[in-house]
């Protein structure tokens, strides 16, 4: 079997000059990847007592719901503002062009409860700091914080200090 990075497609100049997307379609569309995937976000909770995943829209649900299903755990999404039907806790963010806000249920997370968080990419760490704040809002812990891929030269960490923080895949750059 080969190594996961092995599965990551890295797109130059996309999607303007000088960037280089990593791209997690070719890990999704191969079997072999997608389990690789799966099997290497487990193995970093191994021995993290937990209660519920929480994944954000829309890659945290790819990999969020196979980890909740392999560990018997509930999952939680988190969704863009006006996606979810019931009552919601929101909180707005900036983006590097403008702002968003993101949502969760008000009764998805209950006060006591371990939380793991996944997603598949940490760039800057906003996102994730919204998610925490949110989580520790309704009450929860954050305990482990998993990512299949990490860009190290955006310093997403430097948001989330004081947290356990797991990444598949490091890139150093941007």
């Amino acid at each position: 079997m080969k190594r996961i990075e092995e599965y990551v497609r890295s797109i130059n100049d996309f999607p303007k000059e000088g960037i280089v997307f990593r791209d997690i379609t070719s890990v999704l569309q191969d079997p072999e990847g997608l389990q690789l995937a799966i099997d290497s976000i487990l193995k970093e909770l191994d021995g993290v007592d937990f209660d519920v995943v929480v994944g954000p829209e829309s890659r945290g649900f790819i990999f969020g719901v196979p980890v909740a299903y392999a560990t018997k755990k509930a999952f939680v999404p988190v969704r863009k503002k006006g996606k979810l039907p019931l009552e919601t806790i929101s909180m707005e963010y900036d983006l590097e062009y403008g702002s968003a806000i993101l949502e969760m249920h008000k009764d998805s997370i209950k006060p006591g409860q371990k939380v793991v968080i996944v997603d598949d990419l940490m760039a800057t760490g906003g996102t994730i700091e919204v998610i925490v704040k949110m989580i520790e809002q309704l009450g929860g812990e954050v305990v482990k914080i998993c990512f299949l891929m990490e860009l190290c030269g955006l310093k997403g960490r430097d948001k989330l200090v004081g947290y356990d923080i797991a990444s598949i895949i490091s890139y150093e750059g941007n």
